[in-house]
């Protein structure tokens, strides 16, 4: 991946409980890889422990060790930019979704072409949600479908259209039938995958939905909206349990929320979220207060597009212009984020 550098970044900011700001910059040196991608990255996502998965304008989907930066495969097959990457937990396979209206299966083990393609939508697909066992895909597009397939034979099992439905972002929740999708609609829907149905619709919000996320514990959902100058650009709570209402919401990004992941609860530590926005920062959340923990700025990023979880501190959050960073959550009462490598 070529030679380790290091890098000063500056811009941590620590929100204190009474809500003053600590400007805590500049930080320590930060471990700067050789880029895994040569253009845009627009999506990454957790493989295993040590292992991510990422896709960007260069048209390739790249696994990666996010410990040591290095690229241990790089699949080819797509004609334009990949769009979303995804991956079952614990699993080998990888999904992938692109300008070029396809979604690609590929083998972490196997050969370095596509093991699966799945062909059906007729504009561009940004959507993409697994099943936990890794044995059904549902993917969504522009086109206003949503399709669910058999990751083994590449069937299509199911597709439903809804009118101006221009899906943007699709999850799975884990433990249960359901799929979260947003939409430039400016709407939230539950799918029931065993009929492809929607089982559930939330209240409009006031801005186009990005992304959406649902907690391990299979009670909550996030979803994250478009803005500008500060209007909008929030990210909202919702109960996934019988009342189904608008929990919380958390304001404070400048421009469009791109991403939104809860993240794993460690010992003592409030339960929180994180945010990724346009405005080039990374947010950490209080959960059920709403509360900004921590703030950090990643100068000369560009706009941040898509976050994963790696563990219960570790955060990777993928960049336009700086490709794919590694960050730290510190645990305690005094939370503090902070970059310490970039790849």
């Amino acid at each position: 991946m070529g030679k380790l550098q290091s890098k000063i970044t500056f811009h941590t900011t620590k929100y204190r409980a009474d809500g003053s700001v600590e400007e805590t910059g500049p930080v320590r040196a930060v471990g700067q890889h050789g880029p895994t991608h040569t253009d845009a990255v627009a999506s990454v996502a957790a493989l295993k422990p040590d292992l991510c998965v990422s896709g960007g304008r260069d048209k390739t989907v790249a696994v990666c060790s996010w410990r040591s930066g290095a690229a241990l495969r790089r699949f080819v097959g797509h004609e334009r930019e990949v769009t979303k990457v995804t991956a079952a937990p614990d699993s080998d396979r990888v999904f992938s979704a692109s300008r070029d209206k396809t979604v690609m299966m590929w083998e972490l083990h196997g050969t370095s072409g596509p093991s699966q393609h799945f062909l059906g939508h007729d504009l561009v697909v940004t959507g993409l949600a697994v099943s936990p066992d890794a044995s059904q895909l549902c993917s969504g597009s522009r086109d206003n479908t949503v399709c669910k397939w058999d990751t083994e034979t590449g069937e299509c099992l199911g597709r439903a259209v809804i009118s101006r439905n221009l899906v943007t972002h699709l999850c799975w929740v884990p433990g249960e039938p359901y799929v979260i999708q947003t939409s430039e609609d400016k709407t939230i829907r539950i799918w029931d995958s065993r009929e492809l149905q929607v089982a559930h619709t939330f209240p409009a919000k006031q801005h186009i939905q990005t992304c959406c996320d649902a907690s391990q514990d299979g009670r909550y959902c996030l979803s994250s909206s478009s803005g500008s100058a500060g209007e909008g650009s929030e990210a909202t709570l919702w109960d996934l349990r019988q009342t189904r209402n608008r929990v919380c919401e958390y304001k404070g990004h400048l421009q469009t929320t791109t991403s939104c992941v809860f993240l794993p609860r460690g010992p003592a530590v409030t339960p929180s979220i994180a945010t990724s926005s346009y405005d080039s920062t990374v947010k950490v959340w209080d959960r059920d207060t709403g509360a900004c923990l921590a703030s950090l700025c990643l100068e000369g990023s560009g706009p941040l597009v898509s976050l994963a979880v790696c563990d219960s501190s570790t955060l990777l959050c993928a960049s336009f212009h700086s490709g794919i960073h590694v960050l730290r959550m510190s645990d305690g009462a005094d939370p503090a984020l902070e970059e310490v490598a970039a790849f």
